[in-house]
Parts: structure tokens; sequence; C-alpha cells
């Protein structure tokens, strides 16, 4: 349990919109918090899975680098279970899904 208690990584960020999806600005390097590199999400794209909470709301996403940033990728259904909406202030906890 203390393993996991360690990777969990908590912050709060505003949610912003996006061209596919929302997502809000992750304030660390998961490859050097987590120690793993990124992976496959799917075509064309390398990032890290995670599960956590967003205000709350469990939910499962992926974390990806942009524009030399990380970004987790925050969709509808977890926007609507969280309660939030885009230019909000959310509080996120996020881990490895791994």
């Amino acid at each position: 349990m203390r393993g996991v208690a360690a990777k969990r990584k908590s912050f709060r960020a505003t949610l912003l919109g996006g061209h596919k999806d929302a997502a809000c600005e992750v304030p660390f390097d998961p490859a050097d918090a987590w120690g793993a590199p990124s992976a496959p999400l799917w075509r064309g794209r390398r990032g890290h899975r995670v599960r956590g909470r967003l205000n709350g709301f469990a939910f499962e996403s992926a974390i990806v680098p942009r524009s030399r940033r990380f970004w987790l990728i925050v969709d509808a259904a977890t926007r609507k279970g969280a309660g939030v909406e885009i230019g909000k202030t959310v509080g996120v906890q996020v881990q490895p899904s791994d």
C-alpha cells in the first residue's frame, strides 16, 4: 500500500478546452516522478495511463506530452461526473494505472 501512496500525486489545475477533450496541465514529468517511460496509447501518441480522482470523482485517463508540457486528458464523462466545466480550477489526484 505504501508504494501506491508514494506514486500518487496531487495538484490543483485549471480545466482547459482542447481540440478533442478537455485537459489540465500536470506540474510534473510522469517519467521522472514514477520512473517509467511513456508507452504507446493510440496511433501516433505516447504517454502514461493513469487513474485517479478529479474533485473526488474516480476516473481513468492518460497524461500526454504536448508543447513541452504534460497534460491530463479529461473526457466529457469525467467532467460530468465531477460536476466541472471548462475554466474551473479542479483538485486532481493521479497515479499510474499499471
